[in-house]
């Protein structure tokens, strides 16, 4: 089936390779003025960083960790109309270690929709068309809704308290099919249950529900959400089985992706692997391809480690989905449930009329 999106995918979504400089640094390249980045480095074990332009330059949040949000001047210090420029802290610029960064555009921060709404945003960017949205908000104490804006419910949420230390909370439809469970981006732990998380309430069409649970909406307290919608042709979000084999697991997506992260998310699974990462353009580490018969790729990182790109979790790209090569089981675990994002690189079919690149 074709898939069809009004924008090419690098629009909204574009990962970079870059090199650290030790100094200030403009990186260009991304396409688009960002308004999420997240940064890791492949080739040092250093704190991966989400930025965004809804809280500022200078702020950062750190997806492997529950701390609170820091201002640090070393860090990402502006962003560009193709990029964003960073200075001399080593987590995003060490001199010659070698850099992914994964960027998001929202653009509209104005005129959302408030219909539903009893939190409102301090603060907000986001595309109806991308289904991509970035939230700032205010704990109230008692459950309430944020008016999204999107072109259909977000099926992925990250909620993370910024004033004071707390676990990222990750929740939708792509973990399980209610509002009742969530898992931690921070660490590898399984889903769990939890109904004053989301007020055992999905996204809606409209609105996203926050419940009363101190990590989402403690009163006084400040929050930063990412939403995101699935999109035909651009990003998909769900789930698979792992059958442990070589000739593994293939997921439809309906394009080819640029990002895969996956996540063993039942409690029978391996405790030591948490969110991989894995990266189509550059292979992460450094490599191309490690089978350009098949552009198998086999580095990647894990969003709640420091670490190096590692090996272990191969995975086919392919013009409608990805297929894992290995029997890592941090992606291909024999009969284990596993929950993905994926974005594209190229869709099978675009309304405006370039076609993708089929193998």
């Amino acid at each position: 089936m074709a898939a069809y999106i009004s924008f090419q995918p690098k629009d909204f979504f574009s990962a970079l390779k870059y090199t650290g400089t030790g100094s200030s640094n403009a990186v260009t390249g991304v396409g688009f003025s960002p308004d999420a980045v997240w940064i890791k480095t492949t080739s040092n074990a250093q704190k991966p960083c989400m930025f965004d332009t809804v809280r500022g330059v200078q702020k950062v949040i750190y997806p492997s960790e529950a701390t609170a949000e820091i201002t640090d001047a070393t860090l990402l210090t502006a962003f560009g109309a193709d990029g964003f420029t960073v200075v001399s802290d080593s987590d995003v610029n060490g001199s010659g270690y070698a850099f992914s960064s994964w960027n998001w555009k929202g653009g509209t921060t104005t005129g959302k929709p408030t219909v539903g709404e009893t939190i409102t945003p301090t603060g907000y960017s986001y595309s109806a068309a991308a289904g991509i949205g970035m939230y700032a908000y205010t704990g109230t104490g008692a459950n309430g809704t944020i008016a999204h804006g999107l072109s259909s419910a977000p099926e992925v949420l990250m909620v993370k308290r910024i004033d004071v230390a707390g676990n990222w909370m990750i929740g939708g439809k792509f973990i399980n099919n209610d509002g009742t469970y969530y898992m931690n981006l921070n660490d590898a732990s399984a889903k769990v249950s939890n109904a004053t998380i989301w007020n055992s309430t999905l996204p809606s069409s409209t609105v996203i529900s926050i419940g009363t649970y101190g990590a989402t909406n403690t009163s006084s307290s400040t929050y930063m959400l990412y939403a995101f919608a699935p999109v035909k042709g651009f990003s998909k979000f769900g789930n698979y089985t792992g059958n442990g084999n070589a000739d593994g697991t293939f997921v439809y997506t309906g394009f080819e992706p640029e990002m895969i992260i996956a996540k063993n998310r039942d409690s029978g699974g391996p405790a030591a692997y948490g969110w991989t990462m894995i990266s189509n353009t550059f292979g992460m580490g450094g490599a191309t391809t490690a089978n350009p018969a098949y552009n198998e790729l086999t580095q990647n990182v894990f969003a709640d480690q420091t670490a190096v790109a590692a090996t272990g979790n191969a995975v086919d790209f392919l013009s409608n989905g990805f297929k894992w090569r290995g029997t890592g089981t941090g992606s291909n675990q024999s009969t284990a449930p596993f929950t993905y994002m994926a974005f594209a690189k190229q869709p099978i079919v675009s309304s405006n009329s370039k076609a993708g690149t089929a193998r």
